[in-house]
């Protein structure tokens, strides 16, 4: 196993013990919890963030943007692997939904009209219908809010919106939540007006509420769908409160290389990085207790890094902030997390082209699996080096899942469990060529796609070694725990 090759590491002074059957609830959050994006621009076609070459030169800048064409979503093996990650939520959304015409006609025109950028038909909007249906993940979606949707005084209208919304129930589709639109803080990127603020976002989302609460009433409406953290936001916020049912926004990190940001892989694994998210939910958290108490926050798009992914993002190096945000985030009572995106760019779980997983798709599936709705408090806070998450185990009455997460790469840590267990340990001798290893078996998909067995190995009761740069689940039957009978 790649845990004996560390065999000679240093041992972290610090030894742990949890009790497992005295752990208290912390958080419920909401059975859809880890869900993913397919960009509007992915189902329409057009151009979004280019891949990394896998030859560049070094020192050269990446291109930015390529052209697709839209996504296969009847494709067999994206269907297949997206339906092992039931039950979630498919958001369809993103900056280049803010300028999308949705044409309402089964022969659309070859352009989009005047105040539009990009073009949505019926059938690509019924594919991304089946797809919701096949895969058990209703739809959250956003609307175009660019000049062809507005009056002459600049407002918003609803008519693009109703169409939409119209198809979308004719066709027996489910769009569980709404946003107005994506990331009103970043307005002109998005398509909106000139001059656009938040005293012009708060009059178009009070019409949008109006609008949703008569033409679609079951569904819930999101807002404001900001990335920000700065005066902007919660300016946006503030003239939001009123009118959303939960409050959304998303994170990334930092920029990707695309667009001159400058992480490395070498600080993907620090303390550092992965406690980022958590100052951001913290914003987010402060802005919902002081103007809407009491509503659920979802964080509706997130990555390694915004525009793509870096080059690392694809690898199971990015894998250590993944897991580490899901467990961060349930812990919080955050109630949805969507990651961004299923299958496009180097932060997509899948090879844009192939459709083959990459190593954060394996530690969904992981999650997918093991982790339950009931965050528990595993009471031993934040350590050096070691993270751990604690849920009720999934589909095993009394049972408990622990996620432990040795993200230092050099120290050994070592953990007590008063009871056997399941182990479940991801690890890579070389963490940034893509793949990764359970228990030491390399993670990949069989003939006719056929999934490997994802089994753990039996822990005795006793202490238990993380060896560097690993990630571990952990899980016990019979845990004793009352809050997960």
């Amino acid at each position: 196993m790649a845990i004996a090759a560390f065999a000679q590491a240093k041992v972290a002074a610090a030894e742990l013990t949890l009790d497992v059957a005295t752990m208290p609830r912390i958080a419920t959050i909401d059975p859809r919890f880890q869900s993913y994006n397919i960009e509007m621009v992915e189902v329409t076609g057009g151009q979004f963030w280019k891949p990394y070459a896998a030859a560049a030169r070094p020192g050269a800048k990446p291109e930015r943007f390529a052209a697709r064409t839209p996504i296969d979503l009847q494709d067999g093996r994206l269907r297949k692997l997206a339906a092992a990650l039931a039950p979630a939520y498919l958001r369809v959304s993103g900056t280049w939904a803010n300028s999308t015409f949705f044409a309402d006609s089964d022969a659309p025109p070859a352009a989009p009209p005047a105040g539009f950028k990009g073009m949505l038909t019926r059938q690509q909007w019924r594919d991304v219908i089946d797809f919701s249906h096949a895969v058990d993940a209703p739809i959250v979606t956003s609307f175009a809010i660019s000049a062809g949707t507005r009056n002459a005084e600049d407002r918003w209208i609803s008519q693009q919106a109703r169409q939409l919304l119209a198809f979308t129930k004719s066709t027996g589709g489910q769009i569980a939540a709404a946003e107005l639109m994506n990331e009103p803080d970043l307005p002109a990127i998005g398509g909106a007006p000139e001059h656009y603020d938040a005293a012009a976002y708060g009059r178009d989302l009070a019409t949008f509420r109006a609008f949703m609460k008569d033409a679609a009433p079951d569904v819930a409406i999101l807002g404001p769908s900001t990335i920000g953290t700065g005066a902007n936001t919660q300016a946006l916020f503030a003239v939001s409160a009123a009118s959303i049912d939960a409050a959304s926004y998303h994170h990334y990190g930092a920029l990707s290389a695309r667009c001159s940001g400058d992480r490395t892989a070498q600080q993907a694994l620090s303390e550092q990085w992965l406690v980022r998210t958590g100052k951001t939910l913290a914003f987010y958290q402060a802005l919902r207790d002081r103007l809407a108490p009491g509503k659920p926050i979802w964080l509706t798009e997130t990555a390694e890094t915004a525009c793509g992914g870096n080059r690392w993002a694809a690898t199971f190096t990015d894998t250590f902030r993944y897991l580490d945000q899901l467990g961060r985030l349930a812990k919080a009572g955050v109630q949805v997390v969507m990651h961004n995106t299923l299958a496009a760019s180097d932060y997509g779980l899948l090879d844009e082209q192939t459709h083959l997983p990459r190593p954060n798709y394996w530690a969904a599936l992981l999650w997918r699996r093991l982790m339950g709705t009931t965050a528990l408090d595993a009471g031993v806070g934040e350590h050096s080096g070691l993270h751990i998450y604690a849920h009720c185990a999934r589909d095993m009455p009394d049972g408990i899942a622990l996620l432990v997460i040795n993200h230092d790469r050099r120290v050994r840590h070592k953990l007590t469990l008063p009871a056997a267990s399941q182990r479940y340990t991801l690890a890579s001798k070389k963490p940034a060529d893509g793949n990764v290893r359970l228990n030491g078996s390399t993670l990949a998909l069989g003939a006719f796609d056929q999934m490997p067995a994802l089994n753990g190995e039996p822990a005795p009761a006793g202490a238990i070694v993380f060896a560097p740069a690993t990630i571990t689940f952990l899980t016990v039957a019979n845990a004793g725990n009352t809050n997960c009978r």
